[in-house]
């Protein structure tokens, strides 16, 4: 388990974490005083582009429990750039329930994208993991709005294809907001699949930093604490690949 007395509060307690361990959890305060240095704000607005995201057409499972947008960029020094609208690809090495085939995913809108949290998240991500690869110098990123659903007698997957890894260098998992749900508690693991660490995503702005080639992320499944009302978990997944 993840202690508060092992939070972390500055970016080189972060990478230095991220290097020791694989993983890092930093709760919602450090988050957003991390991102305030690289211009946060407008959290409300930014956190409310997530009542406009289509269904997840592509669930082998057959679920309707997952929506979703999607973008890529080219982040480098010199800022960031969206590229132009793109499928996202797994291979099922990497994405056992999904993978396998280009998964054309809504386009993330103008407003979500162009956003200042948007964008201090980017640069707080290229400042970190440009710290753990300097020798890189332009990125590939892709980014995910998702909300997860608890319907009526239906548990919300966030991670249906199990304990995982996406096939890319870095992840930051971005918590937004938590409705009505109970669990959705996170999981990571060694590549023997040894636990390391588990913690929950509870509050706006909890965070958690996976160095990907290291370790196995996964996320139990969520379910509603009053059936009668409506029950997600929305979070921002952004991933970094060095550009080939």
């Amino acid at each position: 388990m993840i202690h508060d007395d092992l939070l972390i509060d500055t970016n080189s307690e972060l990478v230095a974490r991220l290097r020791r361990d694989g993983f890092a959890l930093v709760r919602g305060s450090e988050t957003r005083a991390q991102l305030a240095r690289a211009g946060l704000r407008d959290w409300s607005g930014f956190a409310a582009t997530w009542d406009d995201l289509g269904l997840d057409g592509y669930m082998a499972d057959g679920g309707r429990y997952r929506r979703r947008r999607h973008a890529a960029f080219a982040v480098t020094a010199a800022g960031v750039d969206r590229k132009p609208h793109q499928p996202h690809y797994q291979s099922r090495d990497y994405n056992t329930l999904n993978g396998g085939i280009a998964r054309w995913f809504d386009p993330v809108t103008d407003e979500a994208a162009g956003h200042p949290v948007m964008n201090a998240v980017l640069g707080h991500c290229h400042s970190v993991f440009g710290a753990l690869k300097s020798q890189v110098a332009a990125w590939h990123v892709e980014i995910h709005q998702f909300r997860i659903e608890a319907l009526p007698g239906q548990e919300g997957r966030p991670t249906p294809e199990g304990m995982h890894r996406d096939g890319v260098d870095y992840v930051l998992v971005l918590m937004v907001r938590r409705e009505n749900v109970a669990s959705g508690v996170t999981a990571i693991r060694d590549h023997d699949r040894n636990e390391l660490g588990s913690f929950t995503l509870a509050d706006p702005l909890d965070a958690a930093w996976v160095d990907d080639a290291r370790v196995f992320h996964g996320v139990t499944p969520v379910v509603a604490v009053d059936p009668t009302k409506p029950a997600y978990r929305d979070v921002l997944v952004v991933t970094f690949q060095a550009e080939r």
